[in-house]
């Protein structure tokens, strides 16, 4: 693997999180400069006092569309994005306000979308840089009880791969990454829900590592997830109604439900 960060300038949003924090510290590792974002000042200056150097915490929220476009500016040179901040959309349509919606497509969807188009001119003037995508395995496998955060997945997955296609040649990539649930940080550790025993999940340096990968072998798409439910996104492309039923069948509404209980407050 090729150190193609080293000297870098990396924007993570969503780096007040468990998921954004790991991606700091592997890019920071790697010889990045992290330029972190999140909306908790304090949870930067934590991350800024962990790594100590090379690293620029700015606060801002995604939801508020007028600091979204200020950011590009904010943060000065930009080599890489890694568009990681997320709501979390757990929970059936109906239970959701038309607030809420919009709010979770603003973080999820149009705000990446948005530093993307902000920030890949200046990369392909320079002939060099790349946009990673945070998706989630929900970005290829929907299941009950999470309309809103699959549909924002789904699009972050299908804006990622055709600004590749537009991008290919110019020296800048294109990466979407899909981890499943994660162990210890991240949405699914706020549920506090336990897995059938003998299921592994990723831990938030694996999705790190994803990142990194996606980064410097310049790879269009990414997974963090156990075998079985990788297996299970690639049947859900050719047989989506009977992956949908065997969902079903194994509980996956309920742990929805649960999950959505646990996430309320943070739509």
């Amino acid at each position: 693997m090729s150190n193609a960060l080293a000297g870098r300038r990396a924007l993570v949003t969503g780096a007040t999180g468990g998921l954004g924090r790991a991606i700091a510290r592997g890019l920071h590792a790697r010889g990045a400069t992290v330029v972190a974002t999140g909306r908790r000042e304090d949870a930067l200056e934590e991350l800024g006092a962990e790594l100590v150097d090379r690293v620029e915490p700015l606060v801002a929220d995604l939801a508020d569309r007028e600091q979204v476009e200020a950011l590009p500016a904010r943060a000065g040179r930009v080599d890489v994005l890694v568009a990681n901040a997320a709501l979390p959309g757990s929970g059936r349509l109906e239970s959701f306000s038309p607030a809420e919606i919009d709010r979770a497509l603003d973080v999820n969807l149009r705000a990446p979308m948005q530093l993307a188009r902000a920030l890949a001119p200046a990369m392909v003037e320079r002939g060099s840089g790349h946009l990673v995508f945070v998706s989630s395995l929900n970005g290829k496998l929907a299941a009950p009880g999470t309309s809103v955060y699959t549909a924002t997945k789904y699009g972050l997955r299908g804006f990622a791969a055709s600004l590749r296609a537009d991008l290919r040649g110019s020296g800048v990539g294109v990466s979407a990454i899909f981890p499943s649930f994660v162990a210890d940080a991240g949405m699914w550790a706020d549920t506090d829900i336990e897995l059938p025993r003998g299921v592994r999940l990723p831990m938030p340096a694996d999705v790190a590592t994803a990142v990194i990968e996606g980064i410097e072998r310049d790879r269009g798409e990414v997974d963090v997830a156990p075998v079985g439910l990788r297996v299970a996104a690639g049947l859900a492309g050719v047989a989506p109604g009977l992956v949908a039923s065997l969902g079903q069948r194994l509980g996956s509404a309920e742990v929805a439900d649960r999950a959505a209980s646990a996430q309320r407050s943070k739509r």
